[in-house]
C-alpha cells in the first residue's frame, strides 16, 4: 500500500501571491543608488518581504539615483496611479561639448564640439527658452511603448520611428553651478518629462552638443528623498517598520 507523506512548507521567505495580510500593505520610499535598474529594486524587495505583488511609481534609469515610491501588496499597487502623475524634481549634471545616441553618459558619442567654451549668460538664456517648452518628443532610448513595442528595443536594432510630441510642463530649470564642460542644474517638471532630452535639446540649441552625466530625483509630488531609505537598510525583520500605511504623512 502506497503511503503519502505531506511535507510541511517551512520556507518563511516563500513569495505570497495573493491575500497578503493587511498589516503588510503600504508604501516604502527608497533612495536608489546608481547602478541597479528599477526592476532590480522591485525584485530585491520581493525577496526581502516575501510578497510578490510590488510596483513602483516611476522608473529611474540604471545610472540615475534618488527617490522611488514602492507599493507593497495588491491593495497598495491598485493605488499607485495617484503617484504616477505627480510632478517631479531633479538634480542633474549636464556635460557640454559631447552628445550621445542615448542622450546620457551610457551611450555612444556621436558628436564632439571643437569650439570655445560657452559663456554662462548664453546658457542661461537658452535654458529660459527650454523652460517654456510645452511638448517633448520621447527619446528612442526609452521604455515608452509605441504600437506595443518599447522604443529602446527598436533603438537597439538601429530602428528609429517617428514619435508624437508629448505634453509636458517645465516649472523651472535653475543653474546651480557651471564650470565648462560641467553644468549642474535643478529641474521641477511634470510627470513624463525626460531630463535626458532636456540635456540633448540644450546641446543642440547651443550648437555644442550635450548629454546627461548625472541624475538624482529628489521629490515626487510632496514626497521627498530625505524621507527615503536605502534598500541595503532593509531586511526580513525590519522592512515593515519602513512601511507607510498613510503616505500622506511622509511629506515634509
Amino acid at each position: 500500500m502506497a503511503i503519502t507523506i505531506k511535507k510541511k512548507i517551512t520556507n518563511k521567505n516563500k513569495i505570497k501571491k495573493n491575500n497578503e495580510p493587511d498589516q503588510n500593505s503600504g508604501f516604502i520610499l527608497i533612495n536608489k543608488e546608481s547602478g541597479p535598474t528599477s526592476h532590480n529594486i522591485v525584485n530585491r524587495l520581493r525577496k526581502i518581504t516575501g510578497i510578490k505583488k510590488i510596483g513602483h511609481a516611476g522608473t529611474l534609469d540604471p545610472f540615475a539615483s534618488g527617490l522611488m515610491i514602492l507599493a507593497i501588496s495588491r491593495s497598495s499597487t491598485k493605488q499607485i496611479e495617484k503617484f504616477l502623475k505627480l510632478d517631479k524634481k531633479y538634480e542633474a549634471e549636464v556635460f557640454l561639448g559631447k552628445s550621445t545616441d542615448t542622450y546620457d553618459r551610457c551611450g555612444q558619442i556621436n558628436f564632439e564640439y571643437q569650439g570655445e567654451k560657452i559663456l554662462l549668460e548664453k546658457i542661461k538664456k537658452t535654458i529660459e527658452q527650454l523652460s517654456k517648452k510645452r511638448t517633448q518628443i520621447p527619446p528612442m532610448y526609452s521604455a515608452k511603448k509605441v504600437n506595443g513595442k518599447k522604443l529602446y528595443e527598436l533603438a537597439r536594432k538601429n530602428i528609429e520611428i517617428k514619435r508624437k510630441p508629448q505634453k509636458i510642463n517645465i516649472f523651472y530649470i535653475k543653474v546651480v553651478k557651471y564650470k565648462w564642460p560641467s553644468l549642474k542644474i535643478k529641474i521641477h517638471c511634470s510627470s513624463g518629462t525626460y531630463i535626458r532630452t532636456i540635456a540633448d535639446d540644450l546641446g543642440k540649441k547651443l550648437k555644442c552638443g550635450a548629454h546627461l552625466q548625472e541624475l538624482k530625483r529628489t521629490e515626487i509630488g510632496k514626497y521627498k528623498l530625505k524621507k527615503a531609505t536605502k534598500i541595503e537598510n532593509l531586511d526580513q525583520k525590519n522592512w515593515n517598520k519602513f512601511l507607510l500605511k498613510n503616505p500622506n504623512k511622509c511629506s515634509g
